[in-house]
């Protein structure tokens, strides 16, 4: 007696068809799991057992060899659990064959027969879509995840027992979840900040618009409790709403490292990833015997902020020079390659000095200038070059922190602003989509100045291109369509920490 079940797996962030082939014959009572499955896969032998008898099922007491295809993947987690106890009722009759070709399934298995949720669900759901299956059936809680996809049935199970009563009997366990379109209704993305909130500190708010209407890259330097953490957590509330398609890839990437919200079925916000100075290259780039996606995966179309950034390894800021230029992370190891996307904007924050009060007005430095250097040092200058804005964070006075009557301006009016220069850059790349250096050109003043910007601060190449972007940016912001020289001149003020020539 042989049956067939197809169902699912994750593979990196990509999701893949998996079928699972349960063959019953004579022989000593076992239950074999082939196809490179790992502890947990081997273990659903036992839960399988339990859940078959105790929805009223009865286990047929013969060898039994589960074969997951195809074999040359290594199969993860528990979520065969599903498919496996589905094939075992289908080879014994109790489970109608001709509808498991229709239907895609995955879901962990209590011993009671309940269905427990599994990580990747999302992922999964997406290539069962390019497939062309009739539906998915999943545990419930999974449901609202699945069925973001436009075009596919999900339907979402509580127990073994209500599925093989849908699939006998086309009885409907749930209705067609209908998620579609959740992250676009309002924007109520990170509320619980506010640019209103900070004090002061107008120059940071200016140059932190700038690099989210452009998504630039930001360096704040300053004294410690300046509000440059402060700042940082708020740049998301100025971040343009994602699309449907970014909230989907963004979800996908989450759900597979398990990290997606039981309550939200579709991440609505930019992501804010903020890791511990403490962090290991391999957890922030992603990696491990099977690569799974780092930090800077998970803050893919959002934000990574990286706070104290001197204190961080050497090694683990080197690196992010990589993803910074291609957008992409490249994971190898002996077996295989993964590549993971990580389209982020860096956002970093440093003391002056290991003190942090080196050019304080109030307080005296007591860092010695090898102190300073080795401290500053821990920077390397690739990657400070990749920084296209270096913000000066200064202490407050006191005058604008007992100000309580003076609110500033509000996320929500900071965020039309970037929307509407967001637009104008995509206008002018699709008016003319293979010319990169379109809306770049410069007048006589302009080059003049960038000439001796270049050669008085010994910029690099790419600080020539990333000043000019940031200049772009400035322009469109003030609704201009040629970069004039006060916007050329702006961005060159944002490359504070750029040494000078000898």
């Amino acid at each position: 007696m042989l049956s067939k079940i197809y169902s699912g797996a994750v593979h990196g962030i990509d999701g893949y068809i998996v079928t699972v082939e349960v063959d019953i014959a004579a022989g000593l009572p076992k239950l074999c799991t082939v196809g490179l499955p790992d502890a947990a896969v081997k273990e659903a032998r036992d839960r399988v057992v339990s859940a078959v008898k105790n929805s009223g099922f009865d286990f047929p007491v013969r060898k039994i060899v589960v074969n997951l295809a195809p074999a040359d993947i290594k199969k993860e987690g528990a979520s065969f659990d599903l498919p496996i106890a589905a094939g075992v009722l289908a080879a014994m009759g109790d489970l109608k064959e001709d509808r498991l070709r229709e239907w895609c399934m995955i879901g962990e298995l209590a011993l009671d027969g309940t269905l427990r949720p599994v990580k990747g669900v999302l992922a999964v759901a997406l290539e069962i879509k390019k497939k062309r299956f009739k539906g998915m059936i999943v545990p419930r809680q999974n449901a609202p995840e699945a069925g973001v996809i436009k075009g596919l049935s999900v339907f979402g199970a509580g127990s073994l027992k209500e599925v093989v009563d849908f699939l006998n009997a086309d009885k409907l366990i749930l209705p067609p979840v209908q998620e579609r379109g959740s992250a676009m209704n309002g924007n109520e993305a990170h509320a619980a900040h506010d640019f209103s909130e900070v004090k002061g500190q107008a120059y940071a708010k200016r140059a932190l618009e700038i690099a989210s209407a452009g998504a630039h890259n930001v360096l704040m330097i300053g004294p410690p409790g300046t509000g440059k953490t402060m700042l940082a957590k708020r740049i998301a509330t100025i971040l343009p709403p994602p699309t449907l398609e970014e909230s989907i890839e963004t979800t996908k990437i989450h759900s597979v490292a398990g990290l997606l919200p039981k309550e939200k079925s579709l991440l609505a916000e930019r992501p804010f990833r903020s890791p511990h100075h403490t962090i290991s290259d391999s957890a922030l780039i992603g990696g491990g015997a099977v690569p799974r996606p780092g930090e800077v995966s998970l803050a893919h179309n959002g934000v990574l902020f990286l706070d104290e950034l001197p204190e961080f390894h050497r090694n683990v800021l080197e690196v992010l020079r990589q993803p910074l230029e291609s957008h992409h992370v490249v994971v190898s190891r002996a077996k295989e390659t993964m590549s993971f996307p990580a389209n982020f904007m860096l956002v970093a924050a440093m003391n002056p000095c290991p003190c942090g009060f080196l050019g304080h007005p109030g307080r005296d430095c007591i860092c010695t200038p090898p102190q300073i250097q080795r401290y500053a040092g821990k920077i390397s200058g690739p990657l400070l070059d990749r920084f296209d804005i270096h913000l000066e964070v200064p202490a407050l006075k006191i005058d604008e922190l007992t100000n309580d009557e003076e609110l500033g301006e509000k996320s929500q009016s900071i965020r039309q602003r970037v929307v509407r220069a967001r637009a104008a850059a995509e206008r002018r790349l699709k008016a003319e989509p293979r010319n990169k250096k379109r809306g770049l050109s410069l007048d006589a003043d302009g080059k003049k100045l960038l000439r001796s910007a270049v050669q008085k601060l010994c910029l690099s190449a790419r600080a020539h291109d990333r000043i000019l972007k940031v200049a772009r940016t400035i322009a469109d912001l003030s609704g201009s369509a040629d970069i004039k020289t006060v916007h050329l001149g702006e961005a060159i003020g944002f490359r504070a920490l750029d040494r000078v020539c000898p």
